[in-house]
């Protein structure tokens, strides 16, 4: 398989196998995050709503796009993803999955709603500092930018659930005229068609960014795997031919060739000239090439090194000084400017179709079983009172929005502790602090605490201990 040896191609598949298997934890792990409510106010008999949030899972993979998928693979620097030694590779990947795995299944087994994104850029986070601790390794491991990008997303996320799920009820209660949807469902009885409606349609839209964002947590892992162990093959997108990149490439020179370095400082200096010997490397590695299968292996990774040296580097420079660097050119050059690193870019933030299939396939599986620990807890234990329409409804509605902004932003977010929040700040709104469950509530805040420290460590031993067993 992709020009592997036998021993080679077996660690490939049991790999991808833990990255499926992730998937599929990742799926029952949360599906409460989307069910409870609706199975709690008897607006869909449980089966028929693991079902239908299963479907919408794999809908969200499938059309949520990659942004989040390429912010877990940058997380972690190219040397690390990208080593002259597979077996390397295979452990970085093994440890990291494995970790995800054993806390996932641990925090379930308990009913803890933990967040599998914590899970797994704990894992990441863990990988990417034990490298640091290498002979020789480089002094950076991880992309800091990126870690404060996503630390900052799973820390300010679950408090504006909260926030947002308190005034939303708040806003019902004096907008909404008829009370019964303030009561606590009737035993066994549906609630009225509009009520049943609306929360249904958030439960559709929970699974649905469900889908789009962990989901794409799922295509980043399976991307750092392929990556890893197969660079010849993924490193670049072997869809698309190298005279359309090196085309892409002459017209970012040409339009760079215009800039005003004299507004630069001397860090910004040094930056740009960086960008201009990366553009001629990368020139010179593309000239004469029909196909990327023609270059050598090693030439892969420096394709894909350069790629994003200059799509990030200049990006950052453009962020400060917008078009005023560029001189005597139009709005229209520099939006081209902009359109060619997107396109530049997607030669390296790419995943194969048969990838998004698996995942989504995983996904949704998972979404049907293992569902009912975590139903009863988000259901039964986070408030003292029975969970009504509108705190369903509110709790829904907050956490489909704040995971659906995330996912266009690129980032990965917890719809565990968005939606439990949620359900925490709706439970407030209703009676006061006091309606809430603190044996319960502080569960969950010390899973959400410890998570991040406790998979860095086992993931970075993990690391370090299958280095030295593989080699």
């Amino acid at each position: 398989m992709f020009g592997l040896d036998t021993g080679l191609t077996i660690l490939l598949l049991i790999c991808l196998l833990a990255a499926v298997a992730f998937e599929f934890i990742n799926g029952f792990h949360d599906t409460a995050n989307a069910v409870a409510t609706v199975i709690y106010t008897h607006s869909l008999k449980p089966n028929v709503a693991v079902i239908w949030s299963g479907i919408w899972n794999f809908i969200g993979v499938n059309v949520g796009g990659i942004a989040v998928a390429m912010g877990i693979v940058n997380l972690l620097p190219t040397e690390a993803l990208i080593d002259q030694n597979i077996y390397h590779a295979m452990a970085m990947i093994l440890a990291l999955i494995i970790t995800a795995i054993i806390w996932n299944l641990g925090t379930w087994y308990f009913g803890i709603p933990c967040s599998s994104s914590h899970t797994l850029l704990g894992s990441i986070f863990g990988v990417g500092l034990a490298y640091m601790l290498l002979p020789g390794s480089h002094a950076i491991a991880l992309n800091w930018q990126k870690v404060q990008d996503v630390g900052l997303s799973l820390l300010i996320s679950p408090v504006f659930g909260f926030g947002m799920a308190l005034g939303l009820m708040y806003l019902l209660k004096k907008l909404v005229k008829n009370k019964v949807i303030f009561k606590e469902p009737p035993t066994k009885k549906a609630p009225p068609l509009w009520i049943r409606s609306i929360l249904i349609l958030t439960c559709t839209s929970v699974s649905f960014s469900h889908g789009s964002n962990d989901g794409q947590k799922g295509v980043g892992l399976i991307m750092i795997i392929l990556i890893g162990i197969v660079p010849v093959r993924f490193a670049i997108d072997h869809t698309k031919k190298p005279e359309t990149l090196l085309n892409k490439v002459n017209k970012v020179e040409i339009t760079l060739s215009k800039a005003d370095i004299s507004k630069l400082n001397k860090e910004e200096k040094a930056t740009f000239i960086v960008i201009n010997d990366k553009i001629d490397s990368l020139k010179d590695i593309l000239v004469n090439k029909k196909e990327f299968i023609e270059l050598s292996d090693n030439k892969h990774f420096e394709t894909r090194k350069d790629i994003i040296l200059i799509t990030k580097k200049t990006e950052k420079i453009l962020s400060v000084y917008g078009s005023e660097i560029l001189l005597n050119s139009t709005k229209a050059e520099f939006d081209t400017l902009k359109s060619d690193l997107k396109s530049i870019k997607s030669y390296t933030e790419y995943s194969p179709w048969w990838v998004i299939l698996m995942v989504s396939l995983s996904l949704g599986l998972g979404t049907m079983v293992g569902w009912k620990r975590i139903v009863v807890t988000i259901g039964e234990k986070i408030g003292k009172s029975h969970l009504t329409y509108a705190q369903g409804a509110s709790a829904e509605l907050v956490a489909a929005s704040t995971i659906g902004v995330s996912t266009w932003l690129g980032l990965p977010v917890s719809t565990t502790h968005v939606l439990s929040s949620g359900i925490a700040g709706s439970m407030v709104a209703e009676s006061g602090k006091g309606n809430l469950q603190m044996k319960t509530v502080r569960n969950i805040a010390i899973a959400w605490l410890v998570t991040i420290p406790v998979t860095v460590i086992l993931a970075g031993l993990l690391f370090l201990l299958l280095r030295l067993i593989l080699g």
